[in-house]
């Protein structure tokens, strides 16, 4: 997974300033999610062990409510037109009945501020309502798409990169000071497992986590080949 800034993001969206959670059908090809594990962020989402994302869907608006984190979240506006949640709603429908593929959703996951995870690609594969807090929110579910033309013990790997939890995540961040623990570099940084997935080495533990510049790690993976 790469380590970006959001000017970086900016930049490989083509200059799209990416700002809500949800950007349905934002790029040509796919839709858009901003999502966070951090403590104080405004939504619940989570990443299961099976590298599953549940997102929890967009509050209404301040000029709707002057409590938006108190009423239900919304699949239509007053107007009568979809939300970002009903957009991705009727997505997860026409997927069920066999009309659409699944949607695909690049996700980027917040370290810190101004510092994202590139999470890659995903597909949207479903979509219900859940009571929490007292109201009713959305929760889509987001199922990793991963394209591996290599060895299954690279396809392991891959899997488990995206799985590292947030907390460790930002632990290595914080350890490593955003840089290349071997040459120092601030730029193209990746989460890096000390043992491999398929050797035995955890996604669970900081000690087994590093950043490395995409040079370090290509020229790592490559020792273990």
């Amino acid at each position: 997974m790469n380590i970006i800034s959001y000017s970086e993001l900016t930049n490989k969206e083509d200059g799209k300033q990416v700002t809500k959670g949800i950007n349905y059908a934002i790029q040509k090809n796919y839709s858009i999610v901003l999502m966070s594990t951090l403590d104080n962020a405004p939504y619940n989402d989570r990443i299961f062990d099976t590298g599953i994302i549940e997102y929890e869907g967009h509050n209404v608006p301040k000029n709707e409510s002057s409590n938006p984190e108190m009423v239900d979240q919304s699949l239509l506006r007053p107007s009568g037109n979809p939300t970002e949640n009903g957009k991705f709603f009727k997505e997860v429908l026409n997927f069920k009945q066999g009309l659409r593929e699944p949607e695909r959703v690049q996700v980027y996951r917040k370290l810190k501020k101004g510092i994202w995870v590139d999470m890659g690609f995903y597909e949207l594969i479903d979509a219900y309502e859940k009571s929490e807090n007292l109201r009713k929110v959305f929760k889509f579910l987001l199922k990793p798409v991963i394209n591996v033309n290599q060895s299954d013990n690279s396809y392991l790997d891959i899997l488990h990169d995206r799985k590292i939890p947030g907390e460790i995540q930002q632990e290595v961040y914080k350890r490593d000071r955003g840089k290349c623990r071997i040459c120092g570099s601030t730029n193209n940084l990746h989460f890096d497992h000390i043992l491999p997935f398929s050797k035995g080495g955890s996604s669970k533990v900081a000690s087994n986590i590093q950043l490395l510049c995409a040079r370090h790690n290509l020229k790592k993976g490559a020792k273990f080949i």
